[in-house]
């Protein structure tokens, strides 16, 4: 409770009108969506809806822990769908975003981390595809991918100690990088320390075949659900 009460200070402090926190965890589903209805109250509605929270695990191999795949899924994955259900209809009224916060781990294969990478996949999976469907259907509701390299948090420098040898990329500019993405309604964000992550990784080839296979849809399945 007081780190969050300083993380409230801090923000108005910052210059922000208002500030609130709910405490609860992602593990729970009720709570999440519960979570997006009380922050709707708190604020007047929702304009932009920030997905950026992750369940602890440690990088180590894949020892058959199925419970750290289940929790991985549902915390990183499944609570993040829960949320942007839940907040789709405030952010329809005001022609909002959804920023999904992910990593590199979601784009490509990396070892130690197989549960993190499942979910983070997902996220890419789900998402990309939900944002073709607000494409045809003309929802304007923006959905923008972050796609991050190793970031200087606390959390992140303490769970690569002694495995990694990267160079970080600093938190504050990182945040700063998803807000521009945000707002542009980018479709997708590569932050990392290597100029070359957006250009290894953006797969122009995907972005032609996901434009190239829409003509094979029966549009008329969009329009009548």
């Amino acid at each position: 409770k007081r780190n969050s009460d300083q993380v409230v200070s801090h923000c108005l402090e910052l210059g922000a009108s208002s500030a609130h926190y709910v405490a609860g965890t992602m593990e729970d589903m009720t709570f999440a969506e519960q979570f997006v209805a009380k922050a709707g109250k708190l604020l007047g509605g929702l304009d932009m809806l920030i997905l950026n929270h992750i369940t602890h695990a440690s990088m180590t191999p894949f020892s058959d822990d199925i419970h750290l795949v289940r929790r991985s899924m549902e915390v990183n994955f499944l609570s993040y769908v829960v949320l942007s259900v839940a907040a789709l209809p405030m952010l329809k009224q005001s022609n909002g975003s959804i920023v999904v916060v992910s990593s590199q781990a979601g784009k490509m294969a990396n070892p130690l981390v197989a549960p993190y990478s499942a979910s983070k996949f997902a996220l890419d999976g789900f998402f990309s595809s939900i944002r073709k469907e607000y494409s045809v259907t003309k929802v304007n509701v923006s959905i923008t991918l972050c796609i991050l390299g190793l970031i200087d948090t606390d959390t992140a420098m303490t769970a690569v100690a002694g495995i990694l040898n990267v160079q970080p990329s600093p938190k504050e500019e990182c945040a700063l990088e998803i807000i521009k993405g945000a707002a542009l309604r980018q479709e997708e964000v590569y932050y990392d320390s290597s100029i070359l992550t957006s250009l290894l990784l953006g797969n122009p080839g995907r972005k032609i075949l996901e434009f190239l296979s829409l003509r094979h849809y029966n549009m008329e399945r969009f329009t009548n659900n």
